[in-house]
């Protein structure tokens, strides 16, 4: 199976319709995420990253579960794995890394927690919660680290029910390109 199919079946398949607490559709959030990168003029690897950055949770057997049990299932490592054996870095990493972008807004910027959505406030604490000095220092330095922010920011504004959004197959030709370039 092609890697366009692949994420095809992921995203019609029934675990893809609630997102874990927010009221937006798991791939409703993901379309109207890649929309804003696109807008945004973002490059296709960014754009594809945007659109995959939650892909994780449609792989973790029982996401729903370990969310109401306060588990954290690690989405942001199961989807960066996933994507980083079709995709280039320049996809997987801001993924693996869109977790840790929140937590490091929301230690760096004291306006930035009042922009979460209680959902993403529930996830911050199991994700780790506020980063202390030495780790604010060293996700800069992580390749990838500053895509990985600009993923983060699309995701917090892209929790809109029922927006109109862009169809997956708009992407096929950027995840084709890319996949094909691995």
């Amino acid at each position: 199976m092609d890697v366009y199919s692949e994420i095809e079946e992921l995203f019609t398949s029934g675990v893809s319709e609630e997102y874990l607490g927010e009221d937006v559709k798991l791939v409703e959030h993901m379309l109207q995420c890649a929309d804003h990168a696109r807008a945004s003029g973002a490059p296709s690897e960014l754009v594809i990253a945007a659109l995959l950055h939650d892909i994780g949770h449609l792989l973790v057997d029982d996401a729903a579960a370990a969310h109401i049990a306060g588990e954290d299932a690690h989405h942001d490592e199961i989807g960066a794995q996933w994507i980083e054996a079709r995709f280039p870095e320049s996809v997987s990493e801001p993924v693996r890394l869109h977790v840790d972008a929140k937590r490091y807004l929301v230690s760096t910027d004291p306006l930035y927690m009042a922009k979460l959505s209680e959902a993403s406030i529930h996830t911050l604490r199991l994700q780790g919660g506020l980063m202390d000095q030495d780790q604010i220092k060293d996700f800069f330095t992580l390749p990838g680290a500053k895509a990985a922010i600009q993923v983060r920011l699309w995701d917090d504004v892209a929790k809109i029910r029922d927006k109109a959004t862009s169809t997956l197959d708009s992407f096929r030709i950027e995840i084709e390109n890319l996949a094909g370039n691995r």
